[in-house]
């Protein structure tokens, strides 16, 4: 398994981060950063989806849909039950786990097109879609008889937050204009991997920031956040070979399950669950698993399933 190039910057980060060099991105560039990426890859998704759209991809869709009610459902009882968390927490941290990171999903793009993997052009669509069930679902665990939800607010911040709309919006726009969006591709196409680069150039040393929080948290969540990924890989990558997707996008869903947002989210839950620990779940989800992700979990995703589908 080789750390492809993009990934080196991540690592970058961290290092400048442990040895406390004043390697800081603007808040407003690293905004930016993101920005780019979610357009990028909605805009792209979206051009492809115009070309490709089919009554088989909305049967994928809707297995996609239940995939991710799906993940959330397995990680609340192992987050209650073995790890001891209150049901509000346990149900808090699921969610995270059961919808995706964007930053993952961008790093599996980079790597495939690294190495010439082709896979299916409208992912991004399922990027969307996997963003949705999730938080409902841990909404729903985490509810208590009686208990009341300013369902307004929620659905605000579910559908509305920066990362579904950027995402979502682009996606239209390229399926809506198709062949004409082609003329924004030598901004946010050919520039994608330097803008990648730069984007985990400074995840890297926001996620070694917080490694210090585990310490509050025991050695449950650290484990969890890397046992997780695998589980959620695992059913992806079975999910995709039933849905007769190419060893692209196997990666790809592989990559999805193995992921937890740390944008999307928290956004929602700290509407809908003003109560639970925040701190716990973009802890794991941000220190723990996208390094994880980045460093180990795509590219053994990848060396599995090419040898798996060879």
């Amino acid at each position: 398994m080789q750390l492809d190039v993009v990934a080196a910057f991540f690592l970058l980060g961290a290092m400048a981060q442990i040895l406390k060099a004043p390697v800081k991105m603007p808040r407003g560039l690293y905004q930016s950063l993101t920005l780019f990426l979610l357009i990028a890859i909605g805009l792209k998704g979206g051009i492809a989806l115009s070309q490709y759209g089919s009554i088989d991809l909305l049967w994928q869709s809707l297995a996609i849909i239940a995939f991710g009610a799906l993940l959330p459902l397995i990680a609340f009882p192992l987050l209650l039950n073995v790890g001891g968390l209150s049901r509000i927490d346990s149900a808090s941290v699921a969610a995270h786990y059961g919808s995706v990171s964007i930053a993952t999903f961008a790093v599996s793009l980079a790597i495939l097109e690294g190495q010439n993997i082709s896979y299916e052009p409208y992912f991004p669509l399922f990027v969307a879609l996997l963003e949705v069930p999730a938080i409902a679902i841990g909404i729903w665990l985490a509810r208590e008889r009686n208990q009341r939800i300013e369902l307004k607010k929620v659905l605000h911040e579910i559908f509305l937050n920066q990362g579904v709309l950027l995402l979502v919006g682009a996606l239209l726009i390229g399926w809506w204009a198709g062949e004409r969006s082609e003329k924004l591709l030598p901004f946010f196409g050919s520039l994608f991997h330097g803008v990648l680069a730069l984007f985990l150039l400074e995840m890297g040393r926001v996620a070694t920031s917080r490694i210090s929080q585990l310490r509050q948290t025991g050695s449950f969540i650290a484990s969890f956040g890397v046992i997780m990924p695998l589980l959620g890989a695992a059913l992806g990558t079975v999910l995709a070979i039933a849905l007769g997707l190419s060893t692209g996008g196997t990666i790809l869903l592989a990559t999805l399950g193995g992921s937890a947002s740390y944008i999307a989210v928290p956004a929602a839950m700290s509407v809908a669950l003003p109560s639970a620990n925040q701190s716990l779940s973009i802890t794991a989800s941000l220190s723990i698993t996208f390094p994880f992700n980045v460093l180990v979990g795509i590219p053994l995703y990848s060396t599995l399933i090419i040898e798996l589908t060879a």
